[in-house]
């Protein structure tokens, strides 16, 4: 069975830095993409950013040159460096991977994410 555990998440001041972690256990097999989406109180939840394939990263406009995917299949862990937060980053923050030919998308509990002074 498949578990992704994230960790990371805090109570963190405007301007300052988080780095997530997201720990995957189990045999996952083929990975296709990795992810780390974010749901605020009251919102949908939102890709953040995102791995396609090996060596190329995606970002959502809000969070363009202040976070930074990475991702390591060997370990199957995803990562997410955030820096300049903003208090409208605050939210619950999923990692996400597709496997099997997007067969199989398996999620983790979140890690809660709170900027403010």
């Amino acid at each position: 069975q498949v578990q992704l555990v994230e960790s990371g998440g805090g109570l963190v001041q405007p301007g300052g830095s988080l780095r997530l972690s997201c720990a995957a256990s189990g045999t996952i097999g083929s990975i296709n993409s990795m992810a780390w989406y974010r749901q605020a109180p009251g919102k949908q939840r939102e890709l953040v950013a995102h791995i396609p394939s090996p060596g190329s990263a995606n970002y959502a406009d809000s969070v363009k040159g202040r976070f930074t995917i990475s991702g390591d299949d060997a370990k199957n862990s995803l990562y997410l460096q955030m820096n300049s937060l903003k208090p409208e980053d605050t939210a619950i923050y999923y990692c996400n991977i597709v496997a099997g030919r997007g067969r199989f998308h398996y999620w983790g509990q979140g890690t809660q994410v709170t900027v403010s002074s």
